[in-house]
């Protein structure tokens, strides 16, 4: 029996939307990078962008356990002295609600070529609606 190894040329991609609306962060993350790479298809390749595109909705209703409000904190650096910004899951939430999820997304992707090009087929908004009704995505459903 041969192995199977897809080729970029033939891969068939489907788009999905998927509701954030009391999800919590670090599940809908997985959930979503793993169709981004491909892992749920049948001719999953590491090598090859075999994944779908993911459109994320109401991305400022996701929930988040425990204390994780007041004790998460992401940080950016300006790369000037003291250039360090901290924010807290709370402020990110209110302020900043796609970028958390683009973050946790993003952390959970290969790094270099292929995970840039993976995370370019994800697309979150804040609220529920989104302008990708003509390419016709289908709801998926967290489990």
């Amino acid at each position: 029996m041969k192995t199977y190894m897809q080729r970029k040329e033939d891969v068939v991609r489907d788009w999905y939307v998927i509701d954030a609306e009391g999800e919590n962060l670090g599940r809908l993350a997985t959930k979503v990078a793993s169709i981004l790479r491909g892992k749920h298809k049948p001719t999953y390749t590491p090598h090859v962008d075999g994944g779908d595109y993911v459109i994320i909705v109401n991305a400022g209703k996701v929930n988040l356990t425990g204390n994780k409000l007041n004790d998460k904190i992401y940080y950016n650096h300006s790369r000037y002295t003291g250039g360090l910004r901290e924010r807290t899951a709370k402020e990110m939430i209110e302020k900043y609600p796609v970028e958390m999820i683009e973050r946790a997304v993003k952390g959970m992707l290969p790094k270099g070529r292929l995970g840039r090009q993976m995370y370019k087929k994800l697309f979150v908004y804040a609220e529920g609606d989104h302008p990708h009704s003509a390419q016709k995505p289908k709801a998926l459903k967290m489990d």
